[in-house]
């Protein structure tokens, strides 16, 4: 039995496809085959129902499975403990992070993060946040960026800043007239909200709930996206909310139609997240105080009121 015989079934325990899971294991399908062939020969047991699509395990397989992922882990863990004491920071790390911080995070923190941190092969994905919570569960994922809090059992988010809400409104809106504004002011059924699945539009129907507003049970419009929500206003359909990254990109005019919440301001939390007792901490560590530095002066706010983005908040 070897660690890599071990990698090889928790790849196809996690795919359910052994091409798939050779390819993610940088080797051949009839290797991978082979290799997971003479485990079972060795151990006395089929650890896959090949018969099944996907592929299944089997009841020895699951439990099999369970000791191997521990076995894996905590031999990657020496090699973090040694990177740790020797002071090195590298590795392969993939990192995953929500659409609606993406474009606004990445340019602040990305580029001195590469340059302080030559030897971390860092692999960004974009996901939603529900996605990136399985990946995270599974081990696809090192870590992740995300809303919170998410109290996920198993987790740990490390709060990194926190980003106001900001309004847009078109110059012939009533609220235009308004210099700041207040939770209570906004109308649902003018609100032009991110589709479905956005923790951002999670975080503005809570904030709109907590001022006890009925809100509509369906929208019959459903963006993807900030720019197209703020062309939308431009064209007199509404008023929306921004995070506040978002708001700095728009043009000087475009900027003169953004609205700041009276104090505390509405905001949502970003953090890192990451499995509990997670490998590669030197990696984690370095992306938090990267983050942290590269936005502590672009948000410069702290009188502010948390709005997090579980779907179920009262």
């Amino acid at each position: 039995m070897t660690i890599t015989q071990l990698q090889y079934i928790i790849a196809v325990a996690t795919y359910r496809n052994f091409t798939l899971a050779a390819e993610k294991c940088f080797v051949t399908q009839p290797t991978l085959s082979m290799q997971i062939q003479k485990l079972e020969e060795e151990l006395g047991v089929e650890l896959f129902d090949r018969t099944k699509k996907p592929i299944g395990l089997t009841k020895a397989g699951e439990k099999i499975i369970v000791q191997a992922e521990k076995i894996v882990t905590e031999v990657s863990r020496i090699k973090d403990i040694i990177d740790i004491e020797k002071g090195f920071v590298g590795g392969v790390f993939t990192l995953g992070i929500i659409p609606t911080v993406t474009p606004t995070l990445l340019p602040l923190f990305l580029p001195h993060f590469i340059t302080q941190y030559p030897n971390v092969q860092l692999h960004i994905q974009e996901h939603h946040t529900e996605s990136l919570i399985d990946l995270l569960k599974e081990g696809v994922l090192d870590a992740a960026i995300a809303a919170t809090p998410l109290e996920e059992e198993g987790l740990a988010e490390k709060p990194m800043y926190y980003e106001p809400f900001v309004g847009y409104v078109a110059p012939e809106h009533p609220l235009c007239a308004h210099t700041t504004w207040h939770p209570s002011m906004l109308d649902t059924e003018d609100l032009l909200l991110l589709e479905d699945g956005h923790c951002f539009r999670n975080g503005i129907l809570n904030l709109c709930r907590n001022k006890n507003q009925a809100v509509p049970p369906s929208f019959s419009i459903e963006i993807g996206s900030f720019d197209t929500l703020v062309q939308l206003v431009d064209n007199s359909m509404g008023i929306t909310l921004l995070p506040y990254l978002t708001g700095k990109r728009l043009t000087p005019s475009q900027q003169s139609r953004l609205r700041h919440f009276n104090a505390p301001q509405p905001a949502r939390e970003i953090s890192l997240i990451h499995r509990k007792n997670a490998l590669k901490e030197q990696i984690i560590d370095a992306l938090h105080q990267s983050i942290r530095s590269a936005v502590s002066s672009a948000v410069p706010f702290n009188d502010v009121q948390i709005i997090g983005p579980l779907k179920n908040k009262k």
